[in-house]
């Protein structure tokens, strides 16, 4: 296999021969690239051969489970993706079209040592990737695709005897019966399912329905043009459609999923969106009574709720804060033990007895069923009322390139921390302290706080404030954090502001 190259380019002979694969595509916690802009096909079978090298030198048996998402070019990028895991000596199980989770889950169903998920997630048309892992249920962090990157990109890929194609049928009714198990609703509960027409369009109606929901459908026919809107549950549009449904259906509260189905998006009975982190609050106040003394790990761009709430401190509930990325987040739970992660993006990882730590959005759907079970005489908004209230921006966007992103985020922590050193304040309040972990998170005397940090998968910074006291306050937070910003010149405008 030649090294990639940058020189490719689009219609031309080398194109549909040689591999052309962007570098910026190989991210923290997966690959991203958008097709065939950025990666061709060669690329994508050069990218299997680094994959399935990666496995021989780090000892993996050479077996790997492989899925991809309901798009309409992920199957030729899977198969191009077999074709180099094969060439590497790789026995590959397709699993078929498959919900990220799903694949997740065909390891422990298949006991087989790795994955390797073809999906864009919830990015747009035109993006393509790949979600992959060796010990399960965790993905690769940058460490590991760091080692792949380089694999790939400097053509270390070796080719070996062995490789194996057999298709696995039946993974995704033993994913719906392993979801279900022997749960049946025993009050009526009425959800809309919001799947915008993406992957999860084909499990979360069935799944709603076999455990004894009534389903209020909401773009539930597969369409990869995505005809309505991309189906991402953090994005206010998708929001504002399914509280719209709820309004006009009466429904108890509205779930919504992503293009791969590892993300789930809650509106409540008054069409109120609830952020993912709440969520995860009003969750954890639930399992906490059920497990008391657990830990929850919850990323950086999180409500402090998880270590101020009186609910979760009464039942001796400790919160770990922690980086934001699925991979980062899973790891974080398996290592401490801790009984979830929540993550505002929408991401969850319930690990045993709930679940087996990967992110899931089917599964967060039945545990809030549950939830719901268990709480009879509770509407949704009664527990979204119930927490202690805090004021929160979205999560906010500054436009930073890729090649310039992490640089500019280091200068910006160094001055956040020089801030805190000198005493200065924030919003007229004394710093507390900065965590460093993933970013700064700046956290003020009140248990206010301001976070920048990198995206992952975008060219952006990515900043949220939030504060206990008011909304004033919060905009102040925002400012102070955002004038900090503005001295790096290359950060650009916000995608959305408060």
């Amino acid at each position: 296999m030649n090294t990639p190259a940058s020189t490719v380019s689009q219609n031309t002979w080398a194109f549909l021969r040689d591999p052309m694969i962007a570098p910026t595509g190989f991210r923290e916690y997966d690959a991203r690239w958008k097709y065939p802009d950025e990666i061709n096909l060669p690329g994508i079978t050069a990218l299997g051969l680094g994959l399935g090298t990666q496995m021989h030198k780090r000892g993996i048996p050479p077996v790997i489970a492989v899925g991809n998402d309901y798009r309409d070019y992920s199957l030729s990028i899977k198969n191009a993706l077999i074709v180099g895991l094969m060439q590497a000596g790789i026995h590959v199980k397709d699993i078929g079209p498959a919900l990220s989770p799903m694949a997740y889950f065909s390891q422990f169903h298949l006991d087989v040592p790795a994955v390797a998920m073809v999906t864009a997630s919830h990015n747009p048309n035109g993006w393509t990737g790949v979600k992959m892992g060796f010990d399960r249920p965790l993905t690769h962090g940058p460490d590991e695709m760091g080692e792949l990157r380089d694999i790939v990109l400097q053509g270390q890929g070796q080719a070996r005897d062995g490789g194996k194609y057999e298709f696995v049928d039946g993974v995704q009714k033993a994913y719906l019966d392993d979801l279900v198990g022997d749960f049946k609703m025993s009050r009526p509960l009425k959800v809309v399912c919001a799947t915008g027409n993406g992957t999860a369009s084909a499990f979360a109606p069935e799944l709603f329905e076999r455990i004894g929901v009534e389903v209020i459908p909401s773009h539930n026919e597969l369409d990869y043009t995505f005809p309505n809107y991309n189906p991402n549950p953090e994005a206010m549009e998708m929001l504002h459609d399914m509280a719209a449904s709820v309004k006009a259906s009466g429904a108890d509260f509205a779930l919504g999923f992503d293009g791969d189905g590892d993300r789930c998006g809650v509106v409540d009975d008054e069409g109120e969106e609830i952020f993912a982190d709440k969520v995860g609050v009003i969750m954890a106040r639930d399992l906490a009574k059920l497990y008391p003394g657990s830990t929850f790990v919850a990323d950086v761009k999180s409500t402090g709720l998880f270590a101020s709430d009186p609910e979760l401190q009464k039942h001796d509930i400790k919160a770990d804060y922690w980086k934001t990325g699925h991979s980062h987040m899973k790891r974080r739970v398996k290592e401490i033990g801790a009984l979830a992660g929540f993550e505002k993006s929408g991401h969850y990882f319930l690990a045993e007895p709930i679940g087996r730590g990967y992110d899931c959005g089917m599964r967060v759907a039945v545990e809030i069923c549950k939830l719901m079970d268990r709480n009879p005489d509770m509407k949704m908004s009664d527990l979204r009322k119930a927490l202690p209230k805090t004021y929160s921006t979205p999560t906010m966007s500054p436009h930073c390139a890729d090649t310039e992103k992490y640089d500019v985020l280091a200068r910006l922590v160094d001055k956040l921390v020089a801030k805190h050193k000198a005493g200065e304040t924030v919003a007229g309040r004394a710093i507390k302290d900065v965590v460093t972990v993933n970013g700064a998170r700046v956290i003020l005397d009140n248990g206010g706080w301001g976070l920048v940090r990198a995206s992952s998968n975008t060219p952006n910074l990515v900043v949220v404030c939030e504060s206990p006291e008011s909304d004033a306050e919060m905009r102040a937070i925002f400012k102070d954090i955002d004038a900090v910003i503005r001295t790096e010149p290359s950060v650009g405008d916000y995608d959305q502001t408060i």
